[in-house]
């Protein structure tokens, strides 16, 4: 059944919209223009992901979830923390690409369909590393080899090769992979079995993971259908309309929080934020389980706007607590040596919710018996009140 937008309660939403809207243009707005502007990006990366977890009533920590990111873990990763994380990915590739990227054909086969492929093996559809030019699965044939200085070549020769092996082995893991993958969006893709005289294809899934009669794809061209209805809107009405479409419609059967990561994407997209990726998830936190899954769709866009309205208080709240913690410790660099090691561990420090000493070894390269010296120059809080695998973060 389509979801219908039609008699949408204007009057009541066009106010909290209003509100929300203005909180976090301002939030976006000092974020572009502060020094700590890109450690608050990347802390709300991690509140966003463990907030998503707990509102599906899993409780992940957020230093288990810094440690996990830096390869450091101490135990052995849950399953919940392995979901936090790939969030966390999530969050970085959808702001490290352009504004139009995540609702984009490469976009939606990335997020939605994961290892799916946007076409098939070989086609100029396929899908493109974040920051590379060339093409998952192969080389640039119109690229010429180089000299490199021997007038031989041979090194380019070389690389040219390597780069070869490497795309053939990263279709043959896609090939692998693909049976696992819901459909690419759209068209007749790789890894189809079957198909019909109508263009129709079907792919092998495990009736273990799922179910037979729901058709993802389906779904979520229907969802692209009710947001192609919603030109001409507010951007907060927008994103507010598409994620409740996106939670009635329920195109991806084993990954509902994408919804609010597209939404995010869709106000990125609109222009509303361009520093950040807003983090719906945190100010969801804030609002009822009851006004957030009512029965009356008023209640729950209501419920949706206040939620982007508390993130972008919480946001500029915590944007101000960073800019302070960094003038007080900017105190400490007086009469410093050019050379010093604590510029750099300030800079680290604002930009994770907590360092651990060997965070701080790996990134600043200093010994153990450093990275603790240079603790000590703050006066950052001990967070974990252990003897062993301590972790600090600022007040």
């Amino acid at each position: 059944m389509p979801y219908d937008i039609a008699a949408l309660p204007l009057s009541e939403l066009v106010g909290p919209a209003m509100r929300a809207s203005e909180a976090l243009v301002r939030l976006d707005e000092r974020i572009s223009r502060s020094p700590v502007g890109t450690g608050f990006v990347a802390r709300s990366h991690f509140a966003d992901a463990v907030s998503a977890l707990w509102l599906e009533g899993e409780l992940v920590h957020v230093e288990d979830l810094v440690l996990h990111d830096a390869h450091m873990d101490q135990r052995a990763p849950t399953h919940e923390l392995t979901r936090a994380h790939e969030i966390l990915r999530l969050r970085r590739q959808v702001l490290a690409n352009k504004p139009d990227w995540a609702l984009g054909r490469d976009g939606l086969v990335a997020l939605c369909g994961r290892f799916a492929a946007a076409g098939p093996m070989g086609s100029e559809t396929q899908l493109q590393v974040p920051g590379k030019g060339s093409a998952v699965g192969g080389q640039d044939d119109e690229q010429e080899p180089e000299d490199d200085g021997l007038g031989s070549g041979s090194l380019s020769a070389e690389l040219a090769a390597l780069d070869a092996a490497l795309g053939r082995a990263n279709a043959v893991l896609d090939a692998a992979l693909m049976p696992l993958a819901p459909p690419p969006i759209g068209g007749r893709g790789a890894g189809t079995t079957g198909g019909g005289t109508d263009g129709s294809a079907r792919y092998d899934r495990s009736p273990l993971l799922y179910d037979g009669d729901w058709d993802e794809q389906e779904r979520l061209g229907e969802w692209k259908a009710a947001l192609a209805k919603l030109d001409g809107l507010p951007a907060l009405l927008r994103a507010a309309v598409a994620f409740d479409a996106w939670n009635a419609i329920a195109p991806l059967q084993h990954a509902p929080w994408i919804g609010r990561l597209l939404v995010a994407a869709l106000l990125r997209q609109a222009g509303t934020t361009t520093a950040q990726l807003a983090a719906l998830y945190l100010g969801a936190r804030a609002i009822g389980r009851e006004r957030r899954q009512s029965r009356d769709r008023t209640t729950r866009l209501i419920a949706f706007v206040d939620s982007v309205h508390e993130s972008a208080v919480a946001g500029i709240k915590e944007h101000d607590r960073l800019m302070l913690a960094r003038v007080q410790m900017e105190r400490r660099l007086k009469g410093r040596r050019s050379t010093s090691k604590l510029p750099q561990l300030i800079d680290l420090v604002l930009s994770r919710p907590l360092v651990s000493s060997g965070m701080i070894e790996k990134e600043l390269g200093v010994t153990t018996a450093g990275a603790l010296n240079l603790i000590g120059e703050f006066d950052l809080r001990e967070i974990t009140g252990r003897g062993r695998y301590r972790a600090w973060g600022v007040i």
